[in-house]
């Protein structure tokens, strides 16, 4: 007899469907996992074999195999166990065979029978869903779950015990529920910050548009504290937004109890971290933290102190939105629509340009140090801004700082303008004004005749790249929608233009 189980194996966000065939027959007495299983998988048939056992079920004196098809689709993670323990309790009449059919399952075994959480359970459930079948999954694996469908067949058994228990009608398993994570009561507020009023500004735009945004200055000027409240102001996700990062989270296993946010991702990677840690990669191929800041922002402080092939590796994802991963048995692909944010000192002792400081090795120290940036790197980022040092004046005087609550609610107006718009010119996965097409930008950021002119005078005098002349029009348009304004004028194409004078400098120097 030959029983079968339906599951999955990830590839990248997306889950392909797997067909476990478990089998006992004459033979000696072993069990073989085939189909391509890596170490965690070929390993299951321990954790199986140990879970049977403290469930009260033991195989008999025969040869046991189980094949995972298609044998040719590598699988990996622990994710299997479950499924094999079911057909082995289908094929021993434990359980009914008809009654796992329309179940995908997942789930890894404890030795003692219990049902460890696994990662990956939201993918799963929206595969099983388009697959039309219902899924079973770990307890604390349900409440993520549940977000795939509200009517949607969901088990999430503690043990093998109280599964066996719900198939043959003696307990009952309740459908999970969706769960959701609090927002923190003390997120850091723009309000903290004191002076630096036109950084202030300058975080408010890359917010309203969605651009990539660089703070130079000396250390103790406030960079990090200006990153870190940028989520603040942030929009909440859509829906179509929090089911894309949350998928990615639950494959990285990132999903504490299962609970989902509609919080914008916030990653801010050590400048130490490898190129795999950056843009995903390594044995198995998981997603990087380009790709698990997707739909949020991604920074990095001291920007010059990571390896500079590791920094060049974001210029594709910064183009196409996703990171792509090609091995020799792997391929996959992981959403990164990213909103990079860094921060970085002037040189190597950090206050070049400072009032009262020389630097001992001149020149060169700023120059070397800039020089760790590539130029097609920085060619990506739209706002380049100088943080000076805070003056005591700043410190001392009281002043009153606008809060964060109030420049969301600016930044959601123009948000909304942006969304709109795109939706009535036939783009409605647009979001915001980084992402519009240089195409479109054309048309929607089309400046008044003075802009044109003032336009076509910056580029011929700072030698603008294509790139550099299509992300000054978008930062343009997000001025305007700052203002509510229908069209690009002159003063919003001079205040664009300013925030790309900075960045022109450090593209020599690189």
């Amino acid at each position: 007899m030959v029983a079968r189980v339906a599951t999955v194996a990830f590839q990248g966000i997306e889950g392909a469907p797997v067909d476990v065939q478990v089998m006992i027959g004459p033979g000696k007495l072993n069990m073989y996992v085939v189909g391509l299983p890596d170490k965690a998988v070929a390993e299951s048939r321990e954790r199986v074999q140990a879970a049977l056992h403290a469930s009260g079920l033991t195989l008999p004196p025969k040869k046991v195999t189980v094949n995972l098809a298609p044998a040719d689709l590598p699988k990996e993670g622990s994710h299997y166990d479950l499924p094999i323990a079911l057909a082995l309790m289908a094929v021993l009449g434990a359980i009914p065979g008809d009654a796992l059919a329309d179940y995908v399952v997942i789930g890894e075994l404890n030795l003692d029978g219990t049902i460890a959480p696994v990662a990956g359970a939201l993918p799963a459930a929206i595969s099983a869903n388009a697959m039309g079948k219902g899924l079973i999954c770990p307890y604390d694996s349900g409440p993520e779950a549940a977000w795939a469908g509200s009517g949607m067949d969901i088990l999430a058994p503690r043990s093998l015990i109280a599964l066996a228990n719900h198939f043959r009608g003696t307990q009952v398993l309740s459908r999970p529920e969706a769960a959701i994570r609090a927002i923190p009561a003390n997120l850091p507020d723009l309000a903290d910050i004191k002076g630096q009023e036109s950084a202030k500004r300058a975080l408010e735009v890359a917010a309203a548009g969605g651009h990539n945004l660089l703070m130079i200055g000396p250390p103790g000027s406030g960079k990090s504290m200006l990153a870190q409240r940028l989520p603040s102001i942030l929009p909440p996700l859509s829906a179509a937004e929090l089911l894309e990062v949350s998928m990615i989270h639950s494959i990285a296993g990132q999903l504490p109890g299962g609970k989902l946010s509609d919080r914008r991702p916030f990653r801010a990677p050590h400048h130490s971290a490898t190129m795999a840690a950056l843009v995903g990669g390594g044995l198995r191929a998981r997603p990087g933290e380009a790709s698990l800041a997707h739909n949020g922002v991604l920074f990095l402080d001291e920007l010059p102190e990571f390896h500079p092939a590791t920094l060049d590796a974001l210029r594709q994802p910064l183009e196409t939105a996703e990171c792509v991963i090609a091995r020799a048995n792997h391929h996959v692909s992981y959403p990164a629509s990213i909103q990079l944010v860094a921060a970085m000192n002037p040189c190597k002792c950090g206050m070049a340009g400072e009032p009262g400081h020389l630097c001992a090795r001149g020149p060169r120290c700023v120059s070397d140090y800039q020089g760790r940036l590539s130029g097609p790197l920085l060619d990506r980022i739209d706002i380049r801004i100088d943080v000076p040092s805070v003056s005591a004046g700043d410190l001392i005087r009281p002043m009153t700082a606008e809060t964060s609550e109030t420049v969301a609610r600016r930044v959601a107006r123009a948000r909304d303008l942006q969304r709109d718009r795109f939706a009535s010119l036939g783009a409605p996965r647009v979001g915001c004004n980084a992402r519009c097409s240089t195409a479109l930008i054309e048309t929607i950021a089309e400046p008044d005749p003075a802009g044109l002119q003032l336009l076509r005078d910056a580029a011929d005098k700072l030698k603008f790249s294509a790139r550099g002349y299509h992300r000054i029009l978008k930062v343009a348009r997000t001025l305007a929608d700052l203002d509510e304004a229908p069209h690009v004028g002159r003063i919003h194409l001079a205040e664009a233009i300013s925030y790309r004078i900075a960045g022109e400098r450090l593209q020599s120097a690189a």
